[in-house]
């Protein structure tokens, strides 16, 4: 017989603590579930309270007093059966703006009522001396610009890197320079990345590729993150929400010390320079307490960085990706000779003439194979009946991804002396002509 197991949710709830991201729309927000905490988004304040333990994707309600309620709206908003009707074309409809009979006190008074934003329409359609004379396809736009204005709707979902990636390249696609999700997407898929394997990211797109990178591989295996600066900056892997041993697979290693380390000289034992003011006299105990937890963070530093240092020289790293604001070209040549032969690498570029110099750069080394440099291009289109077109308003692009393959550039070894054969010459057939 078998044996019935028990399905766990427990990971599909939203609990106290979660980071989720907030979707009215096409508008998005990471935020972290906070009890008796006040959240902003798109004008209005409310608490999350009450989305602890439903599900992620549920639509909630936002009430007056800030709390939230089931929503269980209809897509379609239901009107009454004489209402439906449609006209054959707008011709006659004039926009004086005198079709409305409510008018904005009216509105506010119906709100401060209580009335649901679904019953603020229905009242808006049954006032419109215009909406019978409309065409179907306006009535339902009308609907659905109403819906955009009356109806507090927002939807908690869970944290991914494609709801992550169009969250910033919707608000601030300048912090992660204006990579969409879908050449994102591009990125992970030419990088080869999965469980197991050893990672190199040099990135300055608010940890949003790092997070990605962590997430595909499902907290299995090493990612060396290689950062520029004096601390490694990602904001954006805290959004994602990852569990704690995820972290313990993420490694972190300054750019700058990349020529020592090839060169054998980087001191991952040195002292700290603080610690020869042990016999100076603090002003107060403040100023020690500031000293030693500076002494602790240090210590904590240097250990990080010999243990990503203990990665890189064994020079087998499994892949490499690179988006950055800076000039890919030198961190590329630099971290190619920590991957092993025949092992994948993604750039990203918000433009193409650095990515070109990398191109020539790699074709004069050597070393790479399967160079290309492509773009992407992505447009979305309406699917409705009748209606379906590719939408009006477009990214203008998406960026440029220079991948390609390593290989060995050694020899085969000879293990003895070897001896060139040259072929015998061919023996012509000669013909007697005086015959």
């Amino acid at each position: 017989c078998c044996e019935c197991v028990a399905y766990d949710d427990s990971q599909c709830r939203i609990k106290e603590g979660d980071y989720v991201v907030l979707k009215r729309g096409g508008i998005f927000k990471a935020v972290q579930i906070q009890l008796k905490k006040k959240v902003i988004f798109e004008k209005q304040w409310f608490f999350l309270d009450n989305a602890v333990g439903h599900l992620y994707s549920t639509a909630f309600e936002i009430a007056a007093c800030g709390s939230l309620s089931l929503s269980f709206f209809v897509r379609s908003l239901c009107v009454s059966a004489d209402v439906k009707e449609a006209g054959t074309d707008n011709r006659n409809i004039v926009d004086d703006g005198k079709s409305q009979k409510l008018t904005r006190d009216d509105i506010e008074t119906l709100k401060e009522q209580g009335l649901k934003g679904q019953e603020i329409i229905q009242q808006l359609i049954d006032n419109s001396s215009t909406f019978k004379d409309k065409t179907e396809y306006a009535q339902d736009k009308y609907i659905k610009k109403k819906k955009k204005k009356y109806e507090n709707i927002v939807t908690i979902l869970k944290p991914s890197c494609r709801i992550l990636a169009m969250m910033y390249h919707g608000r601030e696609p300048s912090k992660i320079c204006h990579l969409r999700y879908d050449a994102l997407a591009q990125m992970l898929t030419l990088a080869n990345i999965h469980a197991g394997s050893k990672v190199l990211v040099f990135e300055t797109c608010s940890g949003l590729v790092l997070g990605s990178v962590m997430e595909r591989m499902g907290g299995y295996g090493s990612v060396i993150q290689m950062y520029p600066g004096g601390d490694p900056l990602r904001p954006g892997v805290q959004s994602f929400g990852f569990p704690a041993h995820f972290h313990d697979m993420l490694h972190e290693f300054p750019i700058s010390r990349v020529n020592a380390l090839l060169a054998g000289t980087l001191d991952t034992t040195g002292k700290d320079p603080s610690a020869g003011t042990a016999n100076i006299l603090f002003k107060n105990l403040q100023d020690l307490y500031r000293a030693q937890e500076r002494k602790v963070k240090l210590e904590e530093k240097r250990k990080r960085m010999a243990a990503a240092a203990a990665l890189l020289e064994g020079r087998n790293a499994d892949g490499l990706i690179i988006a950055s604001r800076f000039h890919p070209c030198p961190v590329l040549l630099g971290l190619l000779k920590f991957l092993s032969p025949s092992r994948p690498f993604v750039i990203y570029s918000q433009y193409k003439e650095p990515l070109i110099e990398c191109y020539t750069k790699l074709k004069e080394h050597g070393g790479t194979v399967s160079l290309r440099l492509t773009d992407t291009w992505l447009r979305h289109y309406q699917v409705l009946p009748n209606r379906t077109h590719p939408m009006l308003l477009m990214s203008g692009g998406g960026g440029y991804i220079l991948s390609g393959t390593t290989v060995s550039t050694d020899g085969p070894k000879a293990t003895g002396p070897q001896r060139a054969d040259k072929p015998a010459p061919k023996r012509l057939k000669l013909t007697d002509t005086d015959r």
